[in-house]
């Protein structure tokens, strides 16, 4: 998990105040291969996106995650141009575009991004409203960048592929139960299904975690 600052990441180039003029902080990668590559990820300047149109939200982040999608799309990067890394993300909204129906400027939102547009490692991002939420008052920015693609890969395990309901009964058992996807199993199962959860964790603290998570029994 990394934090972003955003209080001064744009500036305006030459006295402008259009897009076109104005650059923001991002972290791109210009190669693939190994990560430690003088170009695997780097701190750059990049005009600020464009817009936004449509169903979009400009999004300044304020956190962002990092996934096995993120180390798969910066190890595979091919391409010509820079890319901007990073999947999941909150912050708040600046800006939406004409056909915005479900937020508006100053929302706090959190979501998980559209993997064929710049990530959200970067001061400000393009997001579709229709992929976005409202964050959750309880949740500071940080937590909240945690959940969207742990939660989303979580739900669709359970509820998708075992079809598991609030009747449902029987006995769970969680790999690597401490990760992020496994802690969003223990907690959807524990309160949204019948089942037992037996979270395996090898460290103390890992145990520690999944109890707290709500894990029946933890087994080293």
């Amino acid at each position: 998990m990394m934090t972003v600052d955003t209080k001064t990441d744009t500036k305006t180039d030459m006295g402008t105040d259009t897009d076109t003029a104005r650059t923001m902080r991002a972290v791109v990668n210009r190669a693939g291969g190994p990560i430690d590559g003088p170009e695997s990820l780097m701190d750059a300047r990049v005009p600020v996106p464009r817009g936004p149109n449509g169903h979009d939200l400009l999004v300044r982040v304020e956190a962002v995650s990092v996934n096995p999608v993120d180390v798969k799309v910066r190890a595979s990067h091919r391409g010509s141009r820079d890319g901007i890394l990073g999947y999941d993300a909150s912050g708040t909204v600046e800006r939406v575009g004409e056909e915005v129906t479900l937020f508006r400027p100053g929302d706090e939102v959190f979501y998980a991004g559209d993997i064929t547009r710049p990530g959200s490692n970067a001061t400000l991002q393009l997001v579709d409203e229709r992929i976005v939420g409202h964050r959750p008052r309880r949740l500071d920015a940080t937590d909240a960048a945690a959940l969207p693609l742990t939660g989303l890969t979580a739900w669709e395990a359970l509820f998708d592929k075992l079809r598991l309901t609030r009747e449902s009964t029987g006995t769970l058992l969680v790999v690597g139960a401490a990760g992020g996807v496994g802690s969003m199993l223990i907690q959807l199962a524990t309160r949204l299904t019948g089942m037992r959860v037996i979270a395996l964790a090898s460290r103390p603290e890992s145990a520690d975690w999944v109890r707290r998570m709500g894990a029946d029994h933890v087994v080293d």
